[in-house]
């Protein structure tokens, strides 16, 4: 596929998550082996490598654990990005860990996905790990999950299994769920269609991620958008323009449309929308545009421009759920700096309010503090106004990441549930 034709299909941005040994490595390995994604080099490397390991297979696995030290384990840390191209569609994956004590990688990697692979090994069933990472992808508010049922070659194909396991996942609230049953190492309806499974003729593994329908899950109707940089050409002729760039955040954005500046306050109209390429009728999440108004007004990075009849909330004080990724344990009156959207302010932890048990899911009031990986509600003062939106309406404007000024060291990642 060309480039340009490459950068014209949409993205997809996935996060793997599975419990030790469930077969994710092996998985990735085959979606990339099946869509031909691997160099020749690659594939004579690993082919060679399981040869030596006396495997009567290639190692597809091997083709994601890059680490030898990772491997040497026999555990995958950390969280990996990989692409990978289709004719109809482009991926972004987030390989993150299952295990309890790298719960902060999972979050980093499923903050931005617009879709989850849990992996559930047949044998096992839904594990304590499976209700943790459904768990985490449901207050992640990630749209889309689909559970891999992996290892079917090890139940014997068994239909009964895979439904006993189906019946199980329903009840873990997981978002627009599909389930598959795959063998990712025989490569078993992940990109092809399995012959040892007659009984299944629901979609298979890629054919699920070419066509989910994505478009509609962007907030089209609360016009957000964060100012990242203001634009000022140095040059002679342009001396009188001045563009807003960012990322549109929310809603559609057309000139003529009514603004506010927050938290200023200020109301002006969009003159003009604008890419690189020139100007566009309408802009929508998560384009990249530059937004000129009418009024010559002084606006910096860390505004927002929104709808005056729907705008978010200028905020003093948040309570959001927020999961912990120091080794330093987060206390009550703790002093950090909240990052959201293109804005930074400093912020005092009034209240630790709850921490979640990540093996019952169940809240525990009142903690003394959250440790590293624990996910906890707490509620925040600012020293200068936010402009967010709960979380479960804007993923964008409702996410922030808590900082260690004196590190500069990111050490939480929030989610807004309520502001004042």
């Amino acid at each position: 596929m060309a480039t340009s034709e490459a950068q014209s299909t949409e993205l997809l941005r996935l996060v793997t998550c599975g419990s030790v040994d469930d077969g994710k490595s092996t998985l990735i390995g085959r979606l990339l082996y099946d869509t031909k994604q691997i160099f020749v080099d690659q594939l004579e490397h690993i082919e060679d490598v399981s040869r030596r390991r006396g495997h009567g297979y290639v190692d597809l696995a091997l083709l994601t654990d890059g680490l030898r030290a990772e491997r040497e384990q026999g555990i995958t840390i950390d969280v990996a990005y990989r692409s990978f191209v289709t004719p109809r569609r482009r991926f972004q994956l987030a390989d993150a860990p299952g295990h309890v004590q790298y719960t902060r990688n999972m979050v980093t990697g499923a903050s931005t996905a617009e879709l989850g692979i849990v992996l559930v090994d047949a044998r096992q069933g839904v594990a304590e790990q499976t209700r943790r990472h459904a768990y985490i992808l449901s207050i992640l508010r990630v749209p889309h999950a689909v559970v891999a049922v992996n290892k079917m070659d090890l139940v014997d194909w068994s239909q009964e299994r895979f439904d006993e396991i189906a019946a199980q996942l329903e009840e873990l609230g997981l978002p627009d769920l599909v389930v598959i049953p795959i063998s990712a190492l025989q490569g078993d309806n992940v990109v092809d269609r399995s012959e040892n499974m007659p009984w299944y003729d629901g979609p298979l593994l890629l054919e699920h991620l070419e066509t989910v329908e994505i478009a509609s899950d962007r907030d089209l109707d609360s016009r957000r958008f964060p100012v990242q940089w203001v634009i000022r050409p140095r040059s002679d002729e342009h001396h009188d323009y001045r563009g807003y760039g960012g990322q549109v955040a929310g809603g559609v954005w057309s000139a003529g449309d009514e603004v506010v500046v927050l938290p200023a306050g200020i109301r002006s109209q969009v003159e003009a929308v604008e890419t690189i390429d020139g100007p566009v009728e309408t802009a929508i999440p998560p384009l990249s545009v530059t937004v000129r108004l009418t009024d010559d007004l002084d606006v910096s990075r860390g505004d927002m421009l929104a709808d005056p009849a729907d705008p978010p909330t200028v905020a003093r004080e948040l309570q959001a759920r927020v999961c912990w990724m120091s080794e330093r344990p987060l206390e009550p009156r703790a002093k950090l700096a909240v990052k959201q959207t293109s804005r930074s302010v400093r912020a005092i932890v009034d209240e630790l309010v709850s921490r979640i048990d990540v093996h019952t899911l169940d809240d525990v009031p009142a903690p003394e503090r959250l440790e590293l990986n624990e996910i906890g509600v707490v509620h925040l003062r600012l020293s200068e106004p936010l402009c967010v939106d709960p979380y479960e309406d804007n993923r964008a404007t409702g996410a922030f990441v808590l900082i260690d000024e004196a590190t500069n060291e990111t050490v939480g990642a929030g989610m807004v549930l309520s502001a004042t």
